[in-house]
């Protein structure tokens, strides 16, 4: 099942073509398509300006909106970050998580149902990738939460489980659809994708001129480090990947946030800052310091906050932007693909 069964995730001139293909007026693509994405329907059922027999036709064929579904929800007493569970039409199951700032509220989807990549530090990655999401489930997971919050979104960010460079087509499908002025028409500037590194899509991402963030799993200044917790390392070269990096720059003009997840003893050194601050020096960049989130299948554990503070300042000593992420959601398995495991291990779907 893709965007051609998904009404959720067809593009306005597609929904125009199957109006056409029923002998239905024009103007019906654009109700429908405002229904979903500005007015929140869910569910064939709650589009509720077209004719019930239009209704009926598209689900005899298998065509409908296949929205995502609130399975569980919990919220954090730290903090108020919410994390939520979804069912999909097939079984799968994907989670996201609704964080609160000063600025407004934030989502972080998932791209796919589990990921390939292999990194040792996430639990996304621990059972492989089952299959990609398409860009209507995307959108789903921030429609049934706007929904069910009665809230307005001011950012997302598409960093829960997948690789979202891996799931490409359907990654552009959803940034041109949220986008739309017929739709959230969300500022590209409000969005962040992030990336492991696969470097050309990075740089067909950058040809679009998409003006979004877009946010690098480095987690260590060196190739020979990298390689030990990031397969993806085996593939691209980190030369490779700050070369992808300018290129994203250079096409769009939006500075490149490189994501470091700090582990204990291993990637947190004072060596480390040196080197990362030698990697990065004169480049218009941002580092997003990350504690990582220890996973009970893997032998990793979280830096002290003293080294984290120490590896800020030593790279901010080197003129190098750098700020801690705050960590959200400790107490309801925020840590990406976490919260999916603990759901699966205990009411696995049939």
């Amino acid at each position: 099942m893709g965007y051609e069964r998904n009404i959720m995730g067809m593009t306005i001139e597609e929904l125009g073509e199957l109006m056409m293909k029923y002998g239905q007026p024009a103007y019906r693509a654009k109700q429908i398509f405002e229904r979903i994405h500005a007015g929140d329907a869910m569910s064939l059922d709650e589009i509720t300006n077209i004719p019930a027999s239009l209704k009926e036709k598209l689900r005899a064929e298998g065509i409908d909106v296949f929205p995502v579904n609130i399975l569980e929800r919990l919220e954090s007493k730290l903090d108020g970050t919410k994390k939520y569970i979804f069912g999909l039409h097939d079984g799968n199951v994907i989670e996201s998580v609704l964080m609160e700032y000063k600025h407004g509220y934030s989502i972080c989807i998932s791209s796919q149902v589990g990921c390939r990549m292999g990194c040792t530090f996430c639990a996304s990655t621990l059972d492989g990738r089952i299959r990609n999401l398409d860009a209507g489930e995307m959108l789903g997971q921030i429609y049934a939460i706007k929904k069910k919050e009665g809230i307005k979104v001011h950012s997302i960010v598409v960093m829960g489980c997948g690789e979202p460079m891996d799931n490409f087509d359907n990654l552009v499908r959803f940034l041109n659809l949220i986008i739309h002025p017929m739709g959230m028409n969300l500022s590209g500037r409000n969005i962040t994708v992030s990336t492991c590194g696969i470097t050309e899509k990075i740089r067909e991402l950058a040809d679009m001129k998409f003006a979004l963030t877009l946010a690098i799993s480095l987690h260590s200044p060196t190739d020979e480090l990298r390689r030990t917790f990031m397969p993806i390392a085996n593939k691209y070269t980190i030369e490779e990947l700050m070369k992808a990096a300018d290129y994203f720059f250079e096409k769009t003009g939006r500075r490149v946030t490189f994501e470091y997840s700090l582990i204990k003893g291993l990637n947190d050194t004072k060596e480390c800052a040196m080197e990362l601050s030698r990697l990065l020096a004169g480049k218009n960049s941002h580092v997003n310091l990350i504690p990582v989130n220890p996973i009970k299948e893997r032998k990793w554990e979280r830096s002290s906050d003293n080294s984290v503070n120490a590896f800020k300042l030593m790279l901010e000593k080197n003129r190098i932007n750098a700020t801690i992420r705050r960590g959200m959601g400790a107490d309801i398995d925020a840590a990406c693909g976490q919260l999916r495991r603990r759901y699966l291990g205990s009411e696995r779907p049939e």
